[in-house]
């Protein structure tokens, strides 16, 4: 009886395990990660939203109304207030909010980007839906006790702005789907540059996500992008500066 026993227990474990094995499981695609992410943090409330922030000595609004956009600046320069307005028209900029400035081509595009490139980083991962926006999920990586979905992302050259031959990649938490960390490539006159970011500080605003950053480099020259969270993880990066989002306000635009 006591082996009939047995060897009843081992065809249950056997077939347990072949059932197991047998289950499928679904691997999830770069856009179902984002997707997930961008719900996480705030989801649609970033299509119908105004929020205004300080950042380095800077005023920034940004508002968002079914596909309209509308982003401003403020600042002090040597002379007066400037006052930059970049919208789904264009870009514009004035003095003292009255005597609009004429803008030499080359200075509008800079002015654009770096406009954009604050409420990109602001927004996250809220962007990385944009038609431009192409997402590959290139693996999975363990970092700081935790493991996470590597997603990189390119910009189609239409739409992708003048800097859309940047390359990123995000690191998303694979248990809270936030994107932790992020690294991105950029084009300078001696070559590439690279630098890694590690989000904290998290709060939500009306129910949007807000994060600060450490913005790291690498002082290694032939590092590659994709493993600067590793030198991460290993202490190998060198902290440049912060990013702080100060004084962090948000309407919900009610339609």
């Amino acid at each position: 009886m006591k082996y009939l026993y047995i060897l009843l227990l081992s065809l249950l474990f056997i077939n347990c395990k072949n059932n197991t094995s047998n289950v499928e499981v679904k691997t999830l695609t770069a856009d179902e990660i984002v997707n997930k992410s961008i719900k996480v943090a705030g989801g649609d409330k970033f299509e119908n939203s105004n929020a205004v922030f300080n950042f380095r000595n800077k005023e920034y609004f940004i508002s968002r109304n079914n596909g309209n956009y509308h982003f401003e600046r403020r600042f002090q320069d040597s002379l007066t207030a400037i006052h930059d307005i970049l919208t789904n028209n264009g870009f514009e900029r004035t003095r003292e909010g009255v005597l609009k400035v004429r803008v030499a081509d080359s200075m509008v595009s800079k002015y654009i980007s770096s406009i954009n490139s604050v409420q990109y980083f602001a927004s996250l991962p809220y962007g990385l839906n944009d038609k431009a926006v192409n997402k590959t999920l290139i693996g999975e990586e363990h970092i700081k006790e935790n493991d996470y979905y590597k997603i990189q992302v390119t910009f189609d050259q239409e739409g992708g702005g003048e800097d859309f031959e940047d390359v990123f990649i995000y690191w998303i938490n694979k248990a809270t789907y936030k994107p932790d960390y992020l690294a991105y490539s950029y084009n300078e006159d001696d070559g590439k540059g690279m630098r890694f970011r590690e989000a904290y500080n998290e709060r939500y605003v009306k129910g949007l996500r807000f994060v600060d950053y450490n913005n790291y480099k690498s002082e290694a020259p032939d590092i590659k992008l994709q493993d600067l969270a590793k030198a991460f993880d290993n202490n190998q990066l060198k902290l440049l500066s912060k990013i702080v989002l100060e004084n962090v306000e948000v309407d919900l635009i009610d339609l």
